[in-house]
Protein backbone atom coordinates (compact mmCIF):
# COMPACT_ATOMS: atom_id res chain seq x y z
CA UNK A 1 0.00 0.00 0.00
CA UNK A 2 0.92 3.28 -0.57
CA UNK A 3 2.44 5.69 2.39
CA UNK A 4 -0.15 8.63 1.68
CA UNK A 5 -3.20 7.42 3.63
CA UNK A 6 -0.56 6.79 6.55
CA UNK A 7 0.41 9.69 6.16
CA UNK A 8 -2.66 11.33 5.75
CA UNK A 9 -3.76 9.56 9.39
CA UNK A 10 -0.78 11.12 10.78
CA UNK A 11 -1.75 14.29 10.10
CA UNK A 12 -5.12 14.11 11.21
CA UNK A 13 -4.44 12.28 14.46
CA UNK A 14 -1.53 15.12 15.03
CA UNK A 15 -2.25 17.23 17.79
CA UNK A 16 -2.87 21.04 16.33
CA UNK A 17 -0.90 23.57 18.30
CA UNK A 18 -2.71 25.86 20.34
CA UNK A 19 -4.28 29.11 18.34
CA UNK A 20 -2.64 31.82 19.11
CA UNK A 21 -5.08 35.42 19.97
CA UNK A 22 -5.23 37.75 17.07
CA UNK A 23 -3.30 40.96 17.19
CA UNK A 24 -6.50 42.70 16.74
CA UNK A 25 -7.75 41.08 19.95
CA UNK A 26 -4.56 41.06 22.17
CA UNK A 27 -3.98 44.83 21.64
CA UNK A 28 -7.55 44.99 22.31
CA UNK A 29 -7.31 42.74 25.85
CA UNK A 30 -3.79 45.37 26.34
CA UNK A 31 -5.76 48.31 25.80
CA UNK A 32 -8.45 47.42 28.26
CA UNK A 33 -5.90 46.57 30.94
CA UNK A 34 -3.65 50.01 30.39
CA UNK A 35 -7.14 51.67 30.87
CA UNK A 36 -8.36 50.02 33.79
CA UNK A 37 -4.53 51.18 35.32
CA UNK A 38 -4.88 54.25 34.24
CA UNK A 39 -8.59 54.33 36.00
CA UNK A 40 -7.43 52.66 39.25
CA UNK A 41 -4.39 55.39 39.50
CA UNK A 42 -7.19 58.41 38.91
CA UNK A 43 -9.13 57.03 41.72
CA UNK A 44 -6.24 56.45 43.96
CA UNK A 45 -5.23 60.26 43.90
CA UNK A 46 -9.02 62.08 43.29
CA UNK A 47 -10.43 59.25 45.97
CA UNK A 48 -9.56 62.44 48.74
CA UNK A 49 -10.63 65.41 46.96
CA UNK A 50 -13.97 63.47 46.08
CA UNK A 51 -14.66 62.08 49.76
CA UNK A 52 -14.42 65.85 50.77
CA UNK A 53 -16.32 67.32 48.20
CA UNK A 54 -18.80 64.68 48.94
CA UNK A 55 -19.24 64.98 52.78
CA UNK A 56 -19.35 69.25 52.17
CA UNK A 57 -21.91 69.01 49.52
CA UNK A 58 -24.10 66.03 51.26
CA UNK A 59 -23.90 68.28 54.30
CA UNK A 60 -24.42 71.33 53.06
CA UNK A 61 -27.81 69.86 51.17
CA UNK A 62 -28.57 68.17 54.43
CA UNK A 63 -28.90 71.03 56.30
CA UNK A 64 -30.77 73.30 54.31
CA UNK A 65 -33.40 70.47 53.46
CA UNK A 66 -33.31 69.84 57.40
CA UNK A 67 -33.45 74.06 57.97
CA UNK A 68 -36.21 74.24 55.28
CA UNK A 69 -38.62 72.91 57.88
CA UNK A 70 -37.57 75.01 60.63
CA UNK A 71 -38.52 78.60 61.27
CA UNK A 72 -35.47 79.84 63.35
CA UNK A 73 -33.12 83.06 63.46
CA UNK A 74 -29.09 83.64 62.29
CA UNK A 75 -28.33 82.44 66.18
CA UNK A 76 -30.39 79.48 65.71
CA UNK A 77 -32.39 79.76 68.64
CA UNK A 78 -35.98 79.07 69.40
CA UNK A 79 -36.02 76.52 66.48
CA UNK A 80 -39.30 75.96 65.58
CA UNK A 81 -40.96 72.97 63.19
CA UNK A 82 -43.28 73.94 60.47
CA UNK A 83 -43.18 71.82 58.07
CA UNK A 84 -43.46 72.71 53.78
CA UNK A 85 -44.67 76.01 55.14
CA UNK A 86 -41.54 77.62 54.28
CA UNK A 87 -42.10 76.47 50.68
CA UNK A 88 -45.72 77.87 50.12
CA UNK A 89 -44.52 81.21 51.41
CA UNK A 90 -41.87 81.07 49.06
CA UNK A 91 -43.83 79.96 46.23
CA UNK A 92 -45.87 82.51 46.88
CA UNK A 93 -43.90 85.47 47.08
CA UNK A 94 -43.59 87.90 44.54
CA UNK A 95 -40.28 89.33 44.69
CA UNK A 96 -39.17 85.40 44.67
CA UNK A 97 -40.85 85.07 41.38
CA UNK A 98 -39.12 88.69 39.83
CA UNK A 99 -36.00 86.99 41.08
CA UNK A 100 -36.23 84.05 39.41
CA UNK A 101 -37.66 85.60 36.17
CA UNK A 102 -34.54 88.17 36.07
CA UNK A 103 -32.62 84.87 36.47
CA UNK A 104 -34.29 84.09 33.33
CA UNK A 105 -34.00 86.82 31.16
CA UNK A 106 -30.21 88.06 32.01
CA UNK A 107 -29.78 84.15 30.88
CA UNK A 108 -31.50 84.73 27.48
CA UNK A 109 -29.19 88.13 27.59
CA UNK A 110 -26.30 86.76 27.77
CA UNK A 111 -26.80 83.28 25.59
CA UNK A 112 -27.65 85.73 23.41
CA UNK A 113 -24.89 87.69 23.53
CA UNK A 114 -22.58 84.73 23.73
CA UNK A 115 -24.16 82.74 20.49
CA UNK A 116 -23.73 86.21 18.08
CA UNK A 117 -21.46 88.36 19.47
CA UNK A 118 -18.75 86.18 21.02
CA UNK A 119 -18.74 83.43 18.01
CA UNK A 120 -18.43 86.51 16.10
CA UNK A 121 -15.70 87.83 18.03
CA UNK A 122 -13.69 84.54 18.63
CA UNK A 123 -14.30 83.70 14.54
CA UNK A 124 -12.42 87.35 13.73
CA UNK A 125 -9.83 87.42 16.48
CA UNK A 126 -9.01 83.14 15.02
CA UNK A 127 -8.74 84.56 11.48
CA UNK A 128 -5.59 87.17 12.70
CA UNK A 129 -6.67 90.53 12.42
CA UNK A 130 -4.63 93.23 13.55
CA UNK A 131 -4.00 93.75 17.42
CA UNK A 132 -5.45 90.41 18.22
CA UNK A 133 -3.78 90.05 21.32
CA UNK A 134 -4.91 93.86 22.47
CA UNK A 135 -8.51 92.76 21.22
CA UNK A 136 -8.49 89.05 23.39
CA UNK A 137 -7.02 91.11 26.54
CA UNK A 138 -9.84 93.83 26.17
CA UNK A 139 -12.59 90.98 26.21
CA UNK A 140 -10.99 88.36 28.29
CA UNK A 141 -9.95 90.65 31.26
CA UNK A 142 -13.32 90.91 32.78
CA UNK A 143 -13.71 87.56 32.67
CA UNK A 144 -10.16 86.74 34.15
CA UNK A 145 -10.58 89.08 37.33
CA UNK A 146 -12.61 89.04 40.44
CA UNK A 147 -16.20 89.88 39.25
CA UNK A 148 -17.17 91.36 42.55
CA UNK A 149 -14.51 94.19 41.37
CA UNK A 150 -15.67 94.73 37.87
CA UNK A 151 -19.07 95.22 39.05
CA UNK A 152 -18.32 97.30 41.93
CA UNK A 153 -16.03 99.83 39.39
CA UNK A 154 -19.20 100.07 36.88
CA UNK A 155 -21.82 100.55 39.43
CA UNK A 156 -19.67 103.26 40.55
CA UNK A 157 -19.40 104.92 36.86
CA UNK A 158 -23.09 104.35 36.78
CA UNK A 159 -23.59 106.76 39.93
CA UNK A 160 -26.13 109.48 39.50
CA UNK A 161 -24.54 112.54 40.74
CA UNK A 162 -20.50 111.92 39.70
CA UNK A 163 -20.38 108.70 37.91
CA UNK A 164 -18.35 108.69 35.08
CA UNK A 165 -21.04 107.86 32.58
CA UNK A 166 -23.15 110.76 33.54
CA UNK A 167 -20.31 112.91 33.85
CA UNK A 168 -18.64 111.99 30.13
CA UNK A 169 -22.47 112.95 29.30
CA UNK A 170 -22.45 116.45 30.72
CA UNK A 171 -19.02 117.06 29.58
CA UNK A 172 -20.66 116.67 26.01
CA UNK A 173 -23.13 118.89 26.13
CA UNK A 174 -25.49 115.85 26.52
CA UNK A 175 -26.72 116.78 29.90
CA UNK A 176 -30.56 115.96 28.63
CA UNK A 177 -28.94 112.45 28.19
CA UNK A 178 -27.96 111.72 32.16
CA UNK A 179 -30.36 109.15 33.83
CA UNK A 180 -30.36 107.58 37.12
CA UNK A 181 -28.99 104.37 35.96
CA UNK A 182 -29.71 102.10 39.14
CA UNK A 183 -32.81 104.24 40.55
CA UNK A 184 -35.05 103.68 37.59
CA UNK A 185 -36.33 100.23 36.04
CA UNK A 186 -35.95 101.14 32.31
CA UNK A 187 -31.86 101.96 32.89
CA UNK A 188 -30.90 100.15 35.40
CA UNK A 189 -31.78 96.78 33.11
CA UNK A 190 -30.08 98.43 30.43
CA UNK A 191 -27.04 98.83 32.79
CA UNK A 192 -26.99 95.33 33.48
CA UNK A 193 -27.55 94.28 30.23
CA UNK A 194 -24.62 96.15 28.88
CA UNK A 195 -22.54 94.77 31.80
CA UNK A 196 -23.94 91.33 31.03
CA UNK A 197 -22.99 91.37 26.78
CA UNK A 198 -18.99 92.41 28.17
CA UNK A 199 -18.59 89.67 30.04
CA UNK A 200 -18.73 87.09 26.46
CA UNK A 201 -14.67 86.59 27.77
CA UNK A 202 -15.15 83.14 28.49
CA UNK A 203 -17.30 81.91 25.64
CA UNK A 204 -14.94 83.55 23.40
CA UNK A 205 -12.22 81.27 25.08
CA UNK A 206 -14.83 78.11 24.33
CA UNK A 207 -15.29 78.94 20.63
CA UNK A 208 -11.20 80.07 20.08
CA UNK A 209 -10.15 76.64 21.89
CA UNK A 210 -12.36 74.34 19.29
CA UNK A 211 -11.97 77.10 16.51
CA UNK A 212 -8.56 75.41 16.70
CA UNK A 213 -9.87 71.76 16.05
CA UNK A 214 -11.76 72.62 12.81
CA UNK A 215 -11.27 71.01 9.90
CA UNK A 216 -10.19 73.73 7.26
CA UNK A 217 -10.95 71.69 4.35
CA UNK A 218 -14.44 72.33 4.46
CA UNK A 219 -13.67 76.40 4.67
CA UNK A 220 -11.12 75.96 1.77
CA UNK A 221 -13.46 74.18 -0.16
CA UNK A 222 -15.85 76.82 0.68
CA UNK A 223 -13.95 79.82 -0.36
CA UNK A 224 -13.06 78.37 -3.81
CA UNK A 225 -16.98 77.22 -4.38
CA UNK A 226 -17.27 81.58 -3.90
CA UNK A 227 -19.03 81.57 -0.83
CA UNK A 228 -19.13 84.98 1.34
CA UNK A 229 -18.00 85.89 4.39
CA UNK A 230 -21.36 85.78 5.91
CA UNK A 231 -22.57 82.43 4.24
CA UNK A 232 -19.21 81.17 5.63
CA UNK A 233 -20.30 81.82 8.92
CA UNK A 234 -23.75 81.05 9.10
CA UNK A 235 -23.86 77.59 6.99
CA UNK A 236 -20.60 76.52 7.95
CA UNK A 237 -18.92 77.69 10.97
CA UNK A 238 -21.84 78.00 12.83
CA UNK A 239 -23.39 74.24 12.56
CA UNK A 240 -19.94 72.81 12.94
CA UNK A 241 -19.45 74.63 16.45
CA UNK A 242 -22.99 72.86 17.67
CA UNK A 243 -21.13 71.05 20.30
CA UNK A 244 -19.79 74.37 21.47
CA UNK A 245 -22.82 76.26 21.26
CA UNK A 246 -24.60 73.47 23.73
CA UNK A 247 -21.67 73.70 25.98
CA UNK A 248 -21.72 77.72 26.12
CA UNK A 249 -25.77 77.46 26.75
CA UNK A 250 -25.54 75.23 29.81
CA UNK A 251 -22.19 77.40 31.53
CA UNK A 252 -24.44 80.57 30.51
CA UNK A 253 -27.56 79.33 32.13
CA UNK A 254 -26.07 77.64 34.76
CA UNK A 255 -23.66 80.72 35.95
CA UNK A 256 -26.83 83.02 35.92
CA UNK A 257 -28.03 81.50 39.03
CA UNK A 258 -24.19 82.35 40.58
CA UNK A 259 -24.22 85.57 39.29
CA UNK A 260 -24.84 87.33 42.75
CA UNK A 261 -21.88 89.48 42.58
CA UNK A 262 -22.03 90.78 39.14
CA UNK A 263 -26.03 92.24 40.40
CA UNK A 264 -25.10 92.48 44.29
CA UNK A 265 -21.89 95.19 43.13
CA UNK A 266 -23.46 97.12 40.29
CA UNK A 267 -26.81 97.43 40.83
CA UNK A 268 -27.85 95.72 44.61
CA UNK A 269 -31.33 95.05 42.86
CA UNK A 270 -31.89 97.78 42.57
CA UNK A 271 -34.98 100.08 42.20
CA UNK A 272 -37.30 97.93 45.00
CA UNK A 273 -35.57 95.11 43.97
CA UNK A 274 -36.84 94.87 40.89
CA UNK A 275 -33.34 93.43 39.05
CA UNK A 276 -32.47 91.14 41.99
CA UNK A 277 -31.78 87.39 41.53
CA UNK A 278 -32.46 84.95 42.99
CA UNK A 279 -28.63 85.25 44.47
CA UNK A 280 -29.34 88.39 46.04
CA UNK A 281 -32.77 87.24 47.01
CA UNK A 282 -31.11 84.92 49.71
CA UNK A 283 -28.66 86.99 50.78
CA UNK A 284 -31.18 89.70 51.47
CA UNK A 285 -33.72 87.42 53.30
CA UNK A 286 -30.73 86.14 55.28
CA UNK A 287 -28.69 88.41 56.20
CA UNK A 288 -31.19 91.66 56.16
CA UNK A 289 -34.14 89.39 57.35
CA UNK A 290 -32.86 86.81 59.31
CA UNK A 291 -34.75 84.14 58.55
CA UNK A 292 -32.92 81.21 58.00
CA UNK A 293 -35.65 78.74 57.64
CA UNK A 294 -37.26 80.74 54.84
CA UNK A 295 -33.97 81.37 53.01
CA UNK A 296 -33.27 77.56 52.94
CA UNK A 297 -36.17 76.99 51.77
CA UNK A 298 -35.64 79.17 48.63
CA UNK A 299 -32.25 77.69 48.30
CA UNK A 300 -33.55 74.02 47.77
CA UNK A 301 -35.97 75.01 45.31
CA UNK A 302 -33.33 77.35 43.32
CA UNK A 303 -30.68 74.37 43.84
CA UNK A 304 -33.88 72.03 42.17
CA UNK A 305 -34.43 74.10 39.52
CA UNK A 306 -30.62 74.58 38.80
CA UNK A 307 -30.10 70.71 38.80
CA UNK A 308 -33.10 70.23 36.49
CA UNK A 309 -32.18 72.81 34.16
CA UNK A 310 -28.49 70.27 33.96
CA UNK A 311 -30.66 67.24 33.70
CA UNK A 312 -32.68 68.61 30.66
CA UNK A 313 -29.41 69.63 28.72
CA UNK A 314 -27.74 66.59 29.57
CA UNK A 315 -30.93 64.37 28.02
CA UNK A 316 -31.20 66.91 24.91
CA UNK A 317 -27.43 66.24 24.42
CA UNK A 318 -27.65 62.67 24.44
CA UNK A 319 -30.25 62.59 22.22
CA UNK A 320 -28.60 64.74 19.60
CA UNK A 321 -25.86 61.74 19.81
Amino acid sequence: MSAYPTTARREATAPRPAAHPKPSTAHQVGRRRRTRRALLAAAVFLSPLAVFYGIYYLYAFGFLADMSTKQTSLSFTDVTDVGLENFRLVLTDPAFHTALLNNLIFAAVSIVAALTIGFFLAVSLASGVRFRRLFYAVFLLPSLIPLSLFATVFGRMLETDDGAVNTALRSMGLGSLTQDWLGSTGPAYTALFVLLVYLVGLPVMYYTSDLSTLNTSVLEAAMIDGAKAGQMYRLILFPMLRGTHRTVILSVLLGSFRAFDVVYFSSNGQPGGRTQITGTYLYNTMMGSGRVGYASAAAVIVLVIAIAVSAVQILLERRSK
